[in-house]
């Protein structure tokens, strides 16, 4: 099975999340790094295992990644990284699949699908083969324990739980 090296410089996983039940928020960890086992003619067979610096969050506002990094979220100074390790990866039609696996946040590991996308592969003006995956999530956040909120006079809460997960990922075949 071709071995392929999450390259960390041209890969992200980006999340989208409610802000005050009025406006969705946007982020991103830049540190990725990870290996992908993939034949595209093999996928039942292939297999991920991936790991990002929590304390690379960054959504543009200090303040709030100082806060996300806190033990109120992310916790980075006890929980400094993010894992994903599949279990299953599921055929799907053309260059579509789900992997489906352990994701750890915050020292709390869940069951996790991804609908993935694959591109590639091509050739590099530098004699490299890439491919390229990108991949779709959604999760509750309490599910790994960041429960910090705040009540709105409304009746709703400062932070939605609902995240949306989207990865971007160009690996290289090792």
């Amino acid at each position: 099975m071709p071995k392929w090296v999450i390259d960390p410089d041209h890969s992200v996983a980006a999340f989208v999340i409610r802000h005050m039940m009025v406006a969705n928020v946007r982020g991103q960890f830049n540190k990725i790094n990870g290996i992908i086992h993939f034949d595209p003619n093999d996928i039942n067979n292939a297999s991920v295992e991936v790991s990002i610096d929590a304390n690379g969050i960054y959504t543009g506002i200090q303040k709030r990644d100082d806060h996300l990094r806190s033990p109120d979220f992310f916790d980075v100074q006890k929980c400094p990284q993010i894992t994903f390790k599949s279990k299953k990866v599921e055929a799907g039609v053309g260059t579509r699949f789900r992997v489906i696996g352990e994701l750890t946040i915050h020292g709390i590991t869940k069951t996790v699908a991804l609908d993935v996308e694959c591109t590639g592969p091509e050739k590099s003006p530098y004699d490299e083969t890439t491919m390229g995956f990108s991949a779709i999530t959604r999760l509750n956040r309490e599910d790994f324990g960041m429960t910090w909120n705040v009540a709105l006079g409304s009746g709703g809460i400062m932070v939605g739980k609902d995240v949306q997960i989207n990865l971007d990922i160009e690996a290289d075949l090792s």
